[in-house]
């Protein structure tokens, strides 16, 4: 009862103030530039991408479905997060409504929850069409492409709008300095002045589903297909399907285990400058290596490339 009376007689945090990636001021001008050119160049490789699925007939494929989706979906990712990172490397620590980082919050819980079920949905898309390429067709017409990709997106919102509502209801009463560079899960939970053992459990179970359901998806899928391309008489098959199927579990694993070691866990990230650094890697590198790694390395974009700048 003392407990209750004190937290209602404490003021409600109306804004938290977001330390950023850095506070020394001697490198923040260098990371400024460097963060900028990535973002930049993460918002030119996704437009690229997009604008030739869109333009090319001969990319009107299930793969290219779902590619030109992560491309939109990354461009919304790095705008949710970058600009809170640039901003705070430009000026320092700087203040942030309740409610803008709650909203920031919302989207990239959205986001990240989306990324992993596409990334999922795109490994069986990989699955099918090696190992079952005569049932390719109709195992993957449009209908089910579009069907995985509105559960993706819809499916991130869901778990979304849980987890948010679960951690805009927690108690902030001070401090109110978040060691971050945008609104994170870790850092609010851990400024929250109430028991948030619940909030924690939601999370973490929420975080097994999503992302470890996801996780074993694609992993299954990749096996399936490593196991299918050991098969395939020809070496140069073989070595080919290797070499794509090894870039895209890069990609993926390093995806996975940093968001895995940040958000599937049943207690508080302690360690938030590691919590830093893991988010960069997963909020600004992936985001820009899926690009190149799923596309701009394939032959078929890479002539429709070619064409486009023929044609201008």
């Amino acid at each position: 009862m003392e407990r209750s009376l004190e937290l209602g007689n404490t003021t409600r945090v109306q804004e938290f103030v977001l330390l950023g990636l850095s506070t020394r001021l001697g490198i923040r001008d260098a990371l400024f530039a460097i963060f900028l050119t990535l973002y930049l160049l993460t918002l030119l490789e996704n437009t690229l991408i997009i604008y030739l699925i869109c333009r090319h007939s001969e990319l009107h494929k299930p793969m290219y479905f779902f590619l030109g989706n992560l491309s939109c979906l990354e461009m919304c990712y790095v705008s949710v997060t970058m600009p809170s990172l640039l901003v705070g490397l430009w000026a320092g620590p700087c203040p942030v409504p309740f409610t803008a980082c709650m909203t920031q919050l919302f989207f990239f819980i959205s986001l990240i929850c989306t990324e992993c079920t596409l990334l999922a949905s795109m490994a069986y898309d990989r699955y099918v069409a090696i190992c079952h390429p005569l049932h390719y067709p109709l195992l993957m017409r449009p209908q089910m492409c579009l069907g995985l990709a509105i559960t993706s997106w819809l499916g991130g919102l869901l778990v979304s709008v849980i987890k948010t509502a679960c951690i805009a209801s927690l108690s902030y009463c001070g401090p109110n300095v978040l060691n971050h560079f945008f609104c994170d899960v870790s850092p609010l939970l851990n400024l929250s002045c109430i028991h948030v053992a619940l909030t924690e459990l939601v999370d973490f179970l929420s975080a097994i589903v999503i992302l470890w359901g996801s996780l074993l998806m694609a992993v299954a899928s990749y096996v399936a297909i490593g196991r299918s391309v050991l098969r395939m008489p020809s070496a140069a098959t073989r070595n080919k399907a290797f070499s794509t199927c090894a870039s895209h579990l890069v990609v993926v694993g390093i995806f996975y285990s940093a968001t895995l070691f940040i958000y599937a866990r049943p207690s508080r990230v302690e360690a938030m400058d590691l919590n830093k650094v893991l988010s960069v890697i997963y909020t600004v590198a992936t985001p820009m290596c899926n690009p190149v790694i799923y596309c701009l390395r394939n032959r078929e974009v890479q002539a429709a490339f070619r064409r486009t700048l023929h044609w201008s």
